[in-house]
C-alpha cells in the first residue's frame, strides 16, 4: 500500500514578471506552514517531496520540507524538482508518479492548476469537495500497489482533503 498526497502550491503573489518565477504572498506563506503543521497533528508521514520547479511550488514545498524535518522521520531530506509538473497535463502527473523509488511509501507532489484539480479528481472518488482545488489544498490517496510502476491500474481510495480555509 502507497499513500500520495496531490497538493497544489499555496497562495501566490500576482506582481512577479513571470508566472514561473511567482513568489508566495504572506498569505500563502502562512498557510503553507499551517497546512504542513495540520499533515504533522493528523500523524501523516511523507517519505519524498517531488515539486514543480516553479517557484511558488518550490515555496509551498519548502514549508512542507521545513515541517516533516523537524518531526525526523523523511527518507529522502530534499525536495526532488519534477520539470514536468509545471504546466503539467493529466498523463504527466501519473508518469511522474509511476518513475517514484519503491522505497517510498508515501509521497507528496506539489503543482499547479489546473493539471493538479484534474489529477486528484481522476484519483479520488470524493469529488465534490475539491473541484477546484484551493491553493495548499491536499488530498490524500491511498493506492492499492506494491510499486510506484502499478499506480495507474492500481486501485485508489480516498483518505482526506484539507482545504486552508477549513483547518
Amino acid at each position: 500500500m502507497k499513500q500520495l498526497l496531490i497538493i497544489r502550491h499555496a497562495k501566490s503573489s500576482l506582481d512577479a514578471l513571470t508566472d514561473f518565477d511567482r513568489p508566495l504572498n504572506n498569505r500563502g506563506q502562512m498557510e503553507a506552514a499551517e497546512m504542513a503543521q495540520k499533515l504533522i497533528a493528523e500523524n501523516i508521514t511523507v517519505d519524498a517531496f517531488i515539486s514543480s520547479p516553479a517557484l511558488r511550488a518550490i515555496s509551498t514545498a519548502s514549508y512542507f520540507l521545513e515541517a516533516f524535518q523537524q518531526k525526523g522521520k523523511l527518507l529522502y531530506n530534499q525536495i526532488s524538482e519534477a520539470p514536468e509538473l509545471y504546466d503539467a497535463e493529466l498523463d504527466t502527473f501519473f508518469h511522474v508518479t509511476e518513475k517514484l523509488d519503491d522505497a517510498i511509501q508515501s509521497a507528496a507532489l506539489f503543482s499547479h492548476n489546473p493539471g493538479i484539480t484534474e489529477f486528484a479528481y481522476k484519483c479520488s472518488a470524493f469529488k465534490q469537495e475539491i473541484v477546484p482545488m484551493p491553493t495548499c489544498g491536499v488530498v490524500g490517496i491511498a493506492v492499492d500497489a506494491a510499486s510506484w510502476k502499478d499506480f495507474s491500474a492500481a486501485p485508489k481510495h480516498f483518505l482526506f482533503f484539507y482545504s486552508p480555509k477549513k483547518i
